[in-house]
């Protein structure tokens, strides 16, 4: 009697269990679900396009711009974005309270955008539907070369070739490394979205901004948001391109000044070969990859992913030759990325203890870049041979018309055409 009592209590003791369980589980996952917070991203980036040896004269360039040259030298870029949950006030307001070394007044305004107005689009008269038999499959050749060098390397060029593939062969040989994939705070359904620069207040940054300090996030739909930022994530540097030299072979030799805050540098060239109707593509990668979406920002562990995979160079690297693989295309520019450190914080911090609950209540994420642009200006096409020296000021016995030691002009004089690069034609055409 008492063992069968014993295993009927045994059972309905199993039965319970089995039938909390469930009731545990979900009660365990309603305390792991983290319920919606806002979000703050800064983007924080710097430009330069410039020439080598030509400081001064895109000084001058920017004069005539009113302070700032739209193409040419370093400029610093800033954009915030804000998303958060709440319900949209009926007149949405929020500020970024900013350090006094930003040189930017005490805060930038984050704006909320108006919702876009639906249009619906008719059909016009000239829109119809193709004929059967009218499609003609796209042709493109393109020549993948990588790796620093004073000749090609073994098995380059890599060829794409839209004639030999299929539209999904042809893709997936551009598409080169995935990096970790970033959604910036943006407008969608059920959050408020506000933004910097916007029509409301939109400034230029001065060369002299630091972001280094106290930041303050206030608003009528989103909690203090309160944070500081180091040097390692201020502006940095911007990329300074002290050398392109043409090698005797017919590969160019690209110096560039070390950023101080980098982590790693990418950098690619990209032309078309007139004659042959070829897009040729280089990159500093050591091994295949065509580097498009490198180009941007990169967090830091895909950064030290690309590295190990020889594919991004250390941030110790300050120079490379450029193979002789555009000796026949014109206009090669040369494209130039330097990844900076990220900042990524959320209040409060996640507990160690996974039985603790946890309601951040919002997140804040800084990343950085500086980018560079530069021509490769190859002997043939009234190029450089060598990058000008920064001062090229007449030495009191040079008598007029003789030619500076060092200096790029490489073109016919006789011929009546402006003589050097691209640097000497815009000394022509701004009388610089």
């Amino acid at each position: 009697m008492r063992g069968s009592i014993g295993r009927t209590i045994m059972v309905a003791a199993g039965l319970a269990a089995c039938l909390c369980a469930p009731v545990q589980a979900a009660e365990k996952a309603k305390q792991r679900a983290v319920k919606p917070y806002p979000h703050y991203w800064m983007s924080i980036a710097t430009s330069n396009q410039g020439i080598p040896g030509m400081g001064g004269e895109m000084a001058g360039m920017a004069a005539l711009f009113g302070g700032r040259s739209p193409a040419f030298g370093p400029r610093r870029d800033l954009q915030l974005q804000l998303e958060s949950p709440r319900p949209l006030p009926a007149e949405p307001e929020a500020l970024h309270g900013i350090p006094p070394g930003q040189n930017m007044g005490a805060s930038l305004v984050l704006a909320t955008p108006p919702e876009p107005e639906k249009r619906e689009q008719a059909p016009t008269a000239e829109q119809g539907t193709p004929e059967a038999g009218t499609y003609e499959k796209p042709k493109a050749r393109m020549l993948i070369y990588w790796g620093c060098g004073e000749t090609v390397g073994k098995g380059q060029p890599r060829v794409i070739d839209t004639a030999t593939m299929t539209p999904a062969e042809f893709g997936k040989a551009l598409a080169g490394r995935t990096p970790t994939h970033q959604t910036p705070p943006r407008p969608h359904k059920g959050w408020v979205y506000a933004d910097w620069p916007n029509p409301k207040d939109r400034k230029d940054i001065p060369r002299d901004s630091s972001l280094v300090g106290e930041h303050l996030i206030q608003g009528n739909y989103v909690p203090d948001i309160r944070f500081s930022l180091d040097q390692k994530r201020d502006f940095m540097a911007p990329v300074e391109f002290t050398t392109v030299e043409a090698r005797p072979g017919g590969a160019m030799k690209v110096e560039w000044k070390a950023i101080p805050t980098a982590i790693g540098y990418f950098a690619t060239v990209m032309a078309h070969d007139e004659k042959s109707g070829d897009t040729i593509i280089w990159t500093t990668s050591e091994v295949p990859e065509t580097g498009f979406a490198l180009m941007d920002y990169l967090t830091p562990g895909d950064v030290s992913r690309f590295i190990r995979d020889k594919v991004v160079m250390e941030p110790a690297r300050t120079s490379c030759t450029v193979p002789p693989v555009f000796t026949g295309a014109a206009g090669a520019m040369l494209r130039f990325v330097a990844y900076g450190e990220e900042l990524n914080l959320i209040h409060p911090p996640k507990p160690k203890d996974p039985r603790q609950p946890w309601e951040p209540q919002w997140s804040v994420k800084a990343r950085l870049k500086s980018t560079g642009m530069t021509p490769l200006m190859a002997s043939g096409e009234g190029g450089a041979k060598k990058a000008r020296k920064p001062a090229l000021s007449r030495q009191p016995d040079q008598k007029a018309g003789e030619e500076d030691e060092g200096r790029s002009d490489t073109g016919d004089s006789e011929s009546g055409k402006p003589k050097g690069g691209v640097g000497e034609r815009l000394r022509g055409l701004f009388g610089f």
